[in-house]
């Protein structure tokens, strides 16, 4: 790396931290409190995560992913996950089209919401897992496969599901390979006192807020080429690796309480989002 190199991911990261702040001003327009929620799907996002957000209903979840779309200048689809949700839902499918001028029909395929650079699984624990298979491949993948072909997601792609965790009934539990491409498992907590009376007070009154578009999918995707540039020793990379391999109960290692209460540890993808 030259000195110029170093001059501009200096600046860069200079840039990335006076964005982070201008984010977190405009959302607050629209959000109160929540500060630890906004803090990780930020960090979630730049680090090109996915996540995963656990609230009861009611605690402006689908509102705080569409704001933060909005300040993102991105675009956002919420798909909301039923029980007859079908994988061509989410995909897209084939129509059959009539060319007027010729007479000749033809498939021309239909994408789904998937094809978005934001994408909220609302209550995807309500869907059959055939269905949640469908997310597998664009989270890890960043592509999409429908009627034989294969299709790149615009980047950047970014993931946010959401569950109800009151409700068990008529719920299927998502498995662990899908669990583990969610960077975080975020718990959406109850405002504080102070914090619910500026939300019933800014809520049931006029307001005309206006959202400042921070940055565009081309800025977001180089600050994510700049987090991957930033360097990490092999002291740090050695630490995290010990940390994960210490959760998996048939270590030489492992805690004896890892061993007796732990089936199967994390896998080497949280020794990757610790180090991002």
């Amino acid at each position: 790396m030259t000195a110029d190199d170093s001059k501009n991911d200096l600046q860069a990261v200079e840039n990335l931290q006076s964005a982070y702040e201008q984010i977190r001003t405009e959302v607050s327009k629209v959000i109160i409190g929540q500060d630890k929620v906004i803090e990780q799907l930020l960090i979630s996002l730049f680090s090109s995560g996915h996540c995963l957000l656990v609230g009861v209903p009611g605690l402006a979840k689908t509102l705080l992913i569409s704001t933060l779309a909005q300040v993102l200048n991105l675009d956002f689809n919420r798909i909301q996950f039923t029980p007859d949700l079908m994988p061509s839902d989410i995909t897209g499918t084939e129509i059959i089209e009539e060319d007027h001028t010729t007479g000749k029909r033809g498939f021309r395929f239909v994408k789904g919401p998937i094809f978005a650079n934001i994408v909220l699984a609302d209550e995807i624990n309500r869907t059959p897992p055939k269905t949640q298979a469908a997310l597998l491949q664009a989270m890890q993948e960043h592509e999409v496969t429908a009627a034989g072909d294969t299709f790149t997601l615009d980047e950047p792609f970014f993931v946010l599901a959401t569950q109800n965790p009151i409700e068990q009934e008529g719920t299927y539990p998502l498995p662990e390979a899908q669990l583990d491409r969610f960077m975080f498992n975020i718990m959406v907590d109850y405002p504080s006192a102070s914090e619910e009376h500026e939300i019933v007070k800014s809520t049931t009154a006029v307001s005309d807020v206006k959202i400042k578009k921070i940055l565009s999918s081309d800025e977001i995707i180089e600050f994510q080429k700049l987090i991957r540039r930033v360097p990490v020793s092999d002291h740090l990379i050695e630490y995290a690796v010990n940390i994960v391999r210490a959760t998996r109960p048939k270590e030489e290692n492992a805690f004896d309480f890892i061993k007796n209460w732990v089936n199967w540890g994390a896998g080497p993808r949280a020794s990757q989002y610790l180090i991002l």
